[in-house]
């Protein structure tokens, strides 16, 4: 991904997250968004995923329906976001829509780890549109 193309992507990134509900941005208090370009090779092996496959997003920590006070002192959650995965799951930068392409997947990979983050597992993000 060149710089140009990063800065492109943070910029649809940035307007995404600012049009979230409010309610949707106090939860990324608790647990915030890192973006990368792509997701390192422990993380594709932590989810069963071999090295080069495409991943948009990724949430690492425990689903707040399986806290309890025994997860007291346990590492931040973190969304973490690809720019890669997400720009070739979009269609690539070459689509005449390109930027609402990406802004789109940018929107649905922030809401599908945020439904991780609250518990919800691939089949109910699915029948919800976020898969």
């Amino acid at each position: 991904m060149t710089d140009e193309e990063r800065a492109r992507f943070d910029a649809l990134f940035d307007e995404a997250v600012a049009q979230l509900p409010p309610e949707l941005q106090e939860y990324l208090q608790e647990a915030p968004l890192v973006v990368d370009d792509r997701p390192s090779v422990e993380m594709l092996e932590s989810i069963g995923l071999e090295s080069g496959e495409d991943l948009c997003g990724l949430h690492s920590g425990i689903a707040l329906t399986e806290r309890s006070v025994e997860h007291s002192g346990s590492p931040t959650d973190v969304i973490n976001l690809f720019r890669e995965g997400i720009v070739n799951a979009a269609g690539g930068w070459s689509h005449v829509n390109a930027d609402d392409l990406v802004f789109e997947q940018i929107v649905i990979t922030i809401l599908h780890e945020i439904g991780h983050h609250f518990g919800l597992e691939e089949d109910d993000l699915e029948a919800l549109g976020f898969g």
